[in-house]
Parts: C-alpha cells; sequence; structure tokens
C-alpha cells in the first residue's frame, strides 16, 4: 500500500512519529502520524513501517492498551521492558542495509543523530499521514509576575549574560518558549504552551510565533556568528538551516531555569494543589453517594469540579478506569458502558492549570462498598513504595534514579504475585504535565541531582491485568534537604492494611490525611 511512498523517497522503511513539529508530547490525534497508521492512541511510541510489516514501540505504560487498539493482524507490538529503549528496539527491527526515512520535522537532531550509529538514515520532508489542513492559533495571555516570580526581561537577562557578541541561543521547545514569556494559551486542549521559537542574542530576543515563522528562518540564515541549540529539543529540520554554525549544548539553560521553580511559583503550585485535592475529594465524594456510575459520568463530573474550584482547563485528559481497565496505566476511554459495582476499584488520574499557568497532577484510588482482601493488600504494597520513597534519605546528593530504585526494591521485597511495576516512577511537573529535570526512573535522564525548589511526581504502582492496577501518586517539591508533597488529598482507609505496614510506615502515613 505505502510502497510507491517508500520507493518515491529512495528508502527502505518509514518511521512514522507521535510527535508534530514542535516535538510535543501529547500530541493531538489529529495532529499524530502515528495513530492515523495504527490507531493506537497512547500519548508516546512511534511506528516503523518497512514493506511488508508495521511494528509499533510502546513502553510498559501502553502494553495492554496497544494491544486492545490495533489491529494485530497488521501491526506487530513491541513491548519495551523497563531498562530498553526505542532507539536501539527500532535498529532490531530494521531490516539489513536498510535505509529508514525519518521525517526531519518531527525527530530531534539528538535522536536522528542516534540512529545514525544503527542505520542508514535519510531525512524527508513529506510525511504521508499528515493532515495539511489543520490550522494552529496562538491566543496569549501573559502570566503576572507575582505568579512566575520572574519577568521576562529578567529572565532574558540571565541568559545574555552567558553569551558573546557573536553568540545566541536558539530555542524551540514549547515549554521553554512559554516560560521565557510568560505567556500561555489556555484556549488548548489539555496544554497551555505558546507556539513558538526564541532566538535570543547578546543584544536582543525576538519571539518568533506560527504566524512568522518566515522570518525566523531569515534571521537564522543572516546571523554570522555561533549558535545555541539543544539537540535534545531542536527538530532535524530546524537544525539543517543552522548546521554550519550550531553549537551543541549540553543542557539547555532555559530549561535548567524553568526546572527549579521561584518561590512565587512554589507558592502557586501550593494554591493550586489545595484546589486540586478539593476537586478529588469531591470526586470521592460523587462516587460515595451515588450509584450505577460509569467512567464517563465521574469523568464529566470531575471537570466540572475542577472548574467549579477554578481551573482553567485540565493539564491532561482524566483518566477514570475501573477494575481491569486500571491496570491500563494510561487508560483514556472513560467508558459509558463502564459501570461501578459494589467492590469496583476505580483509578484517577487528573490534573488542571490554574491562573499561573502550571500544571498539577495526581493519583487516587478509590472503592465501591467493601474491597477485597487482594484490593487491600496491593493497595497497601503501592502505599509502602510511596512512603519509603517520599521518605527517602536526601541528607547527600541524590537524584530520581535513586529515589525509583529505593521503591523497587520495596516491590521486589513484598512482591504480589502476577503484579508488576512497569514505569518510571515520575517525573518533573511545570508549564507541562511532564518535564525534566527531574525525573525518577531507570534512565539515565533520571542520574541528574535533584535540587531546591525542583518539583516532581512520586507515583509507585502494581498492575495485573487479568484484576486491577493500584497507583498512588503526589506531586511534590524538593526544598530545605526534605521531599515535601504539594497535595493533602486522603489515602483510602479501608483500602489499607496496617498489618502490612511496619511501624515506620505507620508513623509516616500518620502524616498524611487518612478518611
Amino acid at each position: 500500500m505505502y510502497d510507491e511512498f517508500l520507493k518515491h523517497n529512495g528508502i527502505d522503511c518509514l518511521l512514522v512519529n507521535s510527535t508534530n513539529e514542535y516535538l510535543v508530547e501529547y500530541n493531538t490525534l489529529e495532529e499524530n502520524s502515528r495513530y492515523h497508521l495504527t490507531k493506537f492512541s497512547g500519548s508516546t511510541g512511534d511506528a516503523l513501517l518497512t514493506k511488508d510489516k508495521i511494528f509499533l514501540f510502546v513502553d510498559g505504560r501502553y502494553h495492554i492498551q496497544a494491544d486492545n487498539e490495533v489491529d494485530l493482524k497488521k501491526v506487530t507490538v513491541v513491548k519495551l521492558q523497563t531498562g530498553q529503549t526505542f532507539t536501539e528496539e527500532i535498529a532490531k527491527k530494521v531490516p539489513p542495509n536498510a535505509t529508514v526515512g525519518v521525517v526531519a520535522k518531527k525527530n530531534s537532531q539528538a535522536r536522528v543523530e542516534a540512529f545514525e550509529k544503527l542505520f542508514k538514515v535519510k531525512l524527508i520532508d513529506a510525511d504521508p499521514f499528515e493532515d495539511n489542513n489543520i490550522k494552529k492559533v496562538n491566543n496569549f495571555e501573559e502570566i503576572s509576575v507575582s505568579y512566575t516570580g520572574k519577568s521576562t526581561q529578567e529572565k532574558i537577562i540571565e541568559l545574555q549574560k552567558t553569551l558573546r557578541e557573536n553568540e545566541a541561543f536558539l530555542f524551540t521547545n514549547l515549554e521553554e518558549v512559554s516560560y521565557l514569556y510568560n505567556l500561555r494559551d489556555f484556549s488548548q486542549t489539555y496544554a497551555v504552551n505558546i507556539l513558538g521559537k526564541a532566538f535570543v542574542t547578546k543584544n536582543s530576543d525576538k519571539l518568533f510565533t506560527q504566524e512568522n515563522m518566515q522570518e525566523l528562518y531569515k534571521t537564522l540564515n543572516a546571523f554570522n556568528g555561533k549558535i545555541f541549540v539543544d539537540k535534545s529539543s531542536v527538530n532535524a529540520k530546524d537544525y539543517s538551516l543552522i548546521k554550519q554554525k550550531a553549537a551543541t549544548l549540553e543542557v539547555s539553560p532555559l530549561k535548567k531555569m524553568k526546572a527549579i521553580k521561584t518561590e512565587s511559583e512554589i507558592s502557586h503550585y501550593k494554591q493550586a494543589f489545595e484546589k486540586t485535592d478539593s476537586a478529588m475529594f469531591a470526586i470521592r465524594e460523587y462516587i460515595e453517594n451515588n450509584e450505577n456510575l460509569s467512567e464517563l459520568d465521574i469523568a464529566l463530573q470531575l471537570e466540572k469540579e475542577f472548574k467549579h474550584f477554578g481551573a482553567k482547563g485540565l493539564s491532561f485528559k482524566s483518566i477514570v478506569a475501573r477494575d481491569k481497565n486500571s491496570a491500563l496505566a494510561h487508560y483514556s476511554k472513560s467508558s459509558p458502558d463502564e459501570i461501578l459495582k459494589e467492590g469496583s476499584l476505580v483509578l484517577i488520574d487528573c490534573g488542571a492549570f490554574y491562573e499561573g499557568g502550571l500544571a498539577t497532577d495526581i493519583t487516587r484510588v478509590f472503592v465501591k462498598g467493601e474491597p477485597d482482601k487482594l484490593q487491600k493488600k496491593v493497595y497497601t504494597t503501592v502505599l509502602k513504595a510511596f512512603l519509603n520513597a517520599f521518605n527517602y534519605d536526601t541528607t547527600a546528593n541524590f537524584c530520581g534514579f535513586d529515589v525509583d530504585s529505593l521503591a523497587r526494591k520495596v516491590f521486589e521485597n513484598n512482591k504480589i504475585e502476577g503484579f508488576q511495576f512497569n514505569h518510571g516512577l515520575g517525573h518533573g511537573i511545570g508549564v507541562s504535565v511532564h518535564e525534566a529535570p527531574p525525573n525518577l526512573s531507570q534512565n539515565e535522564a533520571a542520574k541528574i541531582q535533584i535540587t531546591d525548589n525542583m518539583c516532581f511526581t512520586i507515583e509507585p504502582g502494581l498492575y495485573n491485568q487479568a484484576h486491577f492496577g493500584i497507583r498512588l501518586e503526589n506531586s511534590c517539591y524538593f526544598k530545605n534537604g526534605k521531599i515535601n508533597s504539594f497535595s493533602n488529598m486522603c489515602y483510602e482507609k479501608k483500602l489499607i492494611d496496617y498489618d502490612l505496614l511496619t511501624a515506620q510506615e505507620i508513623e509516616w502515613l500518620n502524616k498524611f490525611e487518612v478518611r
């Protein structure tokens, strides 16, 4: 079916991406070429189209969902395990001596260079699955300095101090650009970043939006000097425009600045999570006091509660998953046909944006009526993992890799047959619901030191496709040598088996609300 496209472009395979030209993680399905090819709707994971096969690569969050959504007669699902990388697993499926077409604007320069070490790559402009009729419009709203703690000018001056006269920064990551200019677009669904790229020199700066992107290309061409870029966030097409002038940033200074929240941002986050907790507690009461509720009923009511408590929008599509559906870490259907019954578990993972334009994120698990022994055992074991990770000894320099390792050790020492922890322990939060640094996982990115005012989630989970999944997530911040929780939303007393907790864990738990 796609032989003519492969032949016309002189390639043997095509990498089909989930991202758009800005490399955003949570891309809309209408812009998601991988979805158009495979019908897999998860936020991450790309596909490899060969002359006779389609491979879909997904991490542990999506193993079950991918099997449920794709036509397994046409698509082979490649399920990555903890520690495996997309780059290496994709390379294993590339036929010997094959040339892989990579859409330049939908892959970072760093990723392209990683691919080039493993197989033949040809950068192409065309994407046969792209909808060229999608219109993008910015609706800017400036965020008050009372929320951000730094003005745009202060941030720019901080960047310019590191530049010489013939040097410049090119920033293309949407969260970084939105952060730099203290701008948000609340008209979007599940995102607030603006569509734009920034060019900062020693003496000037310019924001180029979707409407004047051609001006950026002229500016890049006219600049005679060194242009610093983060290869992990600049797409290969943009990089090709400055290739001879490009200088690599080990870490974007804007990424580092954004990761360490100001006192004003921490203060705003505390207020935002109070409202998030209130919305979550209201939905707990809604579930407790109503019968014959579907996943969709709960999701719709949850959005009403968020708006009631002042949210300007959701930070991602809420996950409302009952019983077996809760074993899908990123289940997103919220079905009208999935009705809570007596003894049903319901996992809710949700968050919102408020006036300060920062994303909140929380996960809780509730039970309709009384739980059974297995539900209590799994819930309590996940709670143990959270409590130990949250109380990690931070007296020495520590990183997310270490905290993730501790949570895995708790699960290893308290094994429950058939239940697995198949994703990272947590992620940074900020302008986007997922940002890095920090990162809490077994990846290299998680070995970066966590410092004061970094904000991140701790979200251990255990999942079994035949039964259910439990995930408990608190968004946290590091301050003055300890991990602190933004959220105080209660844990479910009827789901806790106190006999499985140590005296130390009970003492830790007593610092949280339990109802």
